[in-house]
């Protein structure tokens, strides 16, 4: 590792002693050093928790930690350490429901569950709106909706 101290002053010009120099430099090693003795010990505790995990193509995981709604749409990047081994359990499966997609690929939302109630009042006017958890989606994903249209 070289170190390479440059020293100017804008305005007049004058040279620092050597001894100034010198001890700047000697602080800077000992910095330096500090900073690589403090990063060794916490490389040397992360490596005791470390284990070597390896997975084939086709093994069966579970992600640690749930992600946040907002990065649903986004590519899902992460650390192998983050990956659990899954032993299959058929108690684990998830009855599916079947989509029925129509030719111009939209399909029909079905209401399973009115989950709230409120009343949107704009001016005058008063919206009865609900709460509506759709067949196939989750309660994050429910919407808010007009009563009246719901009723239809």
């Amino acid at each position: 590792m070289s170190y390479s101290l440059v020293w100017t002053e804008l305005g007049k010009q004058r040279v620092l002693g050597s001894k100034l120099v010198s001890e700047t430099e000697d602080k800077i090693r000992l910095i330096w050093d500090r900073l690589k003795a403090a990063s060794d010990r916490q490389k040397s505790y992360a490596n005791l928790k470390r284990k070597d995990i390896k997975y084939s193509i086709g093994d069966f995981v579970f992600l640690k930690l749930e992600l946040p709604l907002e990065l649903n749409r986004i590519h899902d990047v992460l650390h192998i350490s983050m990956l659990r081994r899954y032993c299959s359990d058929p108690t684990h499966i998830v009855p599916m429901e079947e989509i029925e997609v129509r030719p111009d690929l939209t399909f029909e939302e079905k209401l399973v569950q009115i989950l709230d109630r409120n009343i949107k009042v704009l001016g005058r006017k008063s919206i009865p709106l609900v709460k509506v958890l759709w067949q196939n989606h989750s309660t994050e994903e429910a919407t808010w909706e007009s009563e009246d249209l719901m009723l239809q």
